[in-house]
């Protein structure tokens, strides 16, 4: 689901807010998007790096009812068991890695939520987000669920997140249209520039759309 669609904010503001061409966005639009992430303002601006616990009646109307589970546990005729993708190295000191389901590492969906998401059932994915280019939003081991089913390049709604198997590594990145070409830009841009490529490139790159981001959370395998 866009951000812009759950938060209110218009796509366009997000995207000056999330290329800093918005340098201190208003208190109504932070509130808005810490909101949505079940954070404090303060530490969304970074200024407060403190966990925030939400109280139960905070929480959306699905998530009283948690019900616990392992992966002995049959899976209920309205959730569906969803795989995770990994980065497998193909060979031993090749630096070459390939993109795969895992065979173990599973996630379970309400079919409702996949239906609320337009996402079909059997295109939905799981990737595990590594490293610190997508803070303070994506944290280090965060997952995120995908949807294979939007993988073309003309479908690309500029500002959407998107797992992209780039070489062989597993990367979630915004994606914007250039005129010939493709950008990617992390979150935390003052560490990591945005990455512009050519649609001539991507097959020299191996770059492929994987899926539309429609969920994310701190689950971790």
């Amino acid at each position: 689901m866009a951000l812009h669609r759950s938060t209110g904010v218009p796509q366009s503001t997000l995207s000056r807010i999330l290329s800093g061409k918005i340098a201190d966005p208003s208190d109504r639009h932070i509130s808005r998007i810490a909101e949505y992430f079940r954070i404090s303002t303060d530490r969304l601006r970074g200024r407060d790096d403190s966990h925030l616990l939400v109280p139960s009646e905070h929480l959306h109307p699905e998530l009283h009812d948690i019900c616990l589970w392992d992966d002995d546990t049959p899976v209920a005729d309205d959730e569906v068991s969803i795989a995770f993708l990994r980065q497998v190295e193909l060979a031993a000191g090749t630096g070459r890695f390939a993109i795969e389901e895992s065979e173990r590492a599973r996630l379970r969906f309400g079919k409702r939520s996949l239906r609320h998401n337009g996402v079909e059932f059997d295109q939905a994915k799981c990737v595990t987000v590594r490293g610190d280019s997508m803070l303070p939003v994506l944290r280090d081991g965060a997952t995120v669920g995908v949807n294979a089913g939007k993988r073309m390049l003309d479908e690309v709604v500029d500002g959407d997140l998107y797992a992209i198997n780039h070489n062989g590594e597993l990367r979630v990145k915004q994606l914007y249209r250039l005129a010939g070409g493709i950008r990617l830009r992390s979150f935390n841009r003052d560490e990591y520039p945005d990455e512009d490529y050519a649609y001539n490139d991507l097959e020299d790159e191996q770059l492929v759309i994987l899926g539309h981001v429609f969920w994310w959370g701190m689950y971790a395998r």
